[in-house]
Parts: structure tokens; C-alpha cells; sequence
């Protein structure tokens, strides 16, 4: 008859160092401040705890830009700096409950950089993401790699297509009514695509765009030591 091999107290012990030692990444979806759906934030924060998370990656779009769209903006809407302003009291309470995080560059970060290249003003004259948000302790950059996870914004396709065309798994957001975790199976190895959700309050004008469209997920997600993702959605 088999019997389960009981653990010794130094074994046990072992494995909980063990597991405190691997990266929990806590992925926070595309949050388009200060259009962000109320609730969010503390959403995101209590995944963090519940699930031990010790890393955390916003996966872009941390702020819309609205009034600096290529697209048609609401007339009615908050001018840029107005929205700016907004935008970066919001952003301070991401900021205190994550001062240390990646952030990845969206598409919506980057308008005023294009806006400024389109002008023909060198990116010499443009300050950074963090000096224009206030957030010295966030790392902006296009991608990152932890645990051979790569995580980007998601401009390319869905995270299922990015994860089979770099053979690597991948977390991403920017497509804002997808949320899964997907797994490619082969002989010899194995990767998952992840579309965490995001966090926008699609009610709002800044969406009006979408308004015809499917309601996005509102989730985040936890990916542990690369082999465990998790798609976290939020309750509504």
C-alpha cells in the first residue's frame, strides 16, 4: 500500500525559503488614467497581498492622453492640461501603493512623443515619464524579461500570436476586452500568450470609440516563477 512520505520540519522549511525566493509578479492591466473604473486600484492591490506578489509590471497605457489623440477627441472633454493634472493626482495613488514597478511604454503613453516628433522638436527637448508623472521610483522602458516571461504593451497582435512568433511566453495588455491564459504545447517545451484585461471605466467619453462594441475585462493578473500565470478578473 503506498503511503505519503511525511515531511520533516527542516524540509518543510526548505521549501518555504524556496518559494519565498520566487518572483511573483503582479501584472496591472491598462489603466488610461484618469480614466481608470473606480475600484480598480484597491483590486489590483489586494492581488498583491492575497497572492504574496514581491514584483510588479504595468503592462502600459498608464495614462490616456485623450485631448492629444491622432483620432477624433470629445469637444466637450477636459482640455490637455486639466487632463494632465487629473492624470497625474491618479497616478499618485498607483505610485504610493507601487513605488517600485516596470512600467511598459503603450501606445497612449507615448502621443505626446509623437506629437513632438510630428512638430519636428528633438526628443531632446521632450522630459521623461517619470519627471512628467512624478514617479522617480518607475522604470519605463518597451519591454522586460523576468523568468524568461516577456512582457510588452501588445501593439503586435494578441499575446497568443506574440508568444508563438517569439517562441517565449508573453504577458500584454492594449486589447481591452481579452482577458486569458493560453498554452502552446510541444515536444520539447512548452509557453503561454496572456491577455491580462485592463482597468478603464468604459462609460466614460474617452471610450466613446468602443461604445458599439464588446464591454472589456476588467481583471489583472499573477505570474509565478514563469511557470504559473493567472488571470485575476475583478468583481463588478
Amino acid at each position: 500500500m503506498f503511503r505519503p512520505t511525511l515531511r520533516g520540519a527542516g524540509e518543510i522549511a526548505a521549501l518555504k525559503a524556496i518559494r519565498k525566493k520566487e518572483i511573483r509578479v503582479l501584472a496591472i492591466g491598462d489603466t488610461h488614467e484618469p480614466f481608470c473604473l473606480p475600484g480598480y486600484l484597491e483590486h489590483c492591490k489586494q492581488t498583491y497581498l492575497k497572492y504574496n506578489c514581491n514584483r510588479v509590471v504595468f503592462i502600459g497605457d498608464v495614462i490616456d492622453n485623450h485631448y492629444s489623440s491622432y483620432h477624433e477627441t470629445d469637444a466637450d472633454g477636459m482640455g490637455g492640461l486639466n487632463e494632465l493634472d487629473l492624470a497625474i493626482k491618479k497616478t499618485s495613488r498607483w505610485y504610493e501603493a507601487f513605488p517600485n514597478a516596470e512600467v511598459m511604454i503603450g501606445n497612449h503613453d507615448r502621443l505626446i512623443a509623437r506629437k513632438a516628433q510630428t512638430g519636428g522638436i528633438p526628443s531632446k527637448w521632450i522630459r521623461s515619464y517619470s519627471e512628467v508623472l512624478g514617479t522617480p521610483g518607475w522604470d519605463f522602458k518597451e519591454r522586460t524579461v523576468i523568468d524568461s516571461v516577456q512582457y510588452v504593451h501588445g501593439e503586435a497582435g494578441t499575446a497568443k500570436r506574440k508568444a508563438i512568433s517569439d517562441m517565449m511566453s508573453t504577458v500584454q495588455g492594449h486589447l481591452h476586452t481579452q482577458m486569458y491564459v493560453e498554452w502552446m504545447v510541444g515536444m520539447n517545451f512548452k509557453i503561454f500568450g496572456m491577455q491580462l484585461g485592463c482597468g478603464i471605466d468604459h462609460e466614460l467619453y474617452a471610450f466613446s470609440y468602443a461604445k458599439a462594441g464588446k464591454k472589456p475585462a476588467i481583471g489583472c493578473g499573477v505570474i509565478i516563477g514563469g511557470h504559473t500565470a493567472i488571470n485575476i478578473p475583478m468583481e463588478l
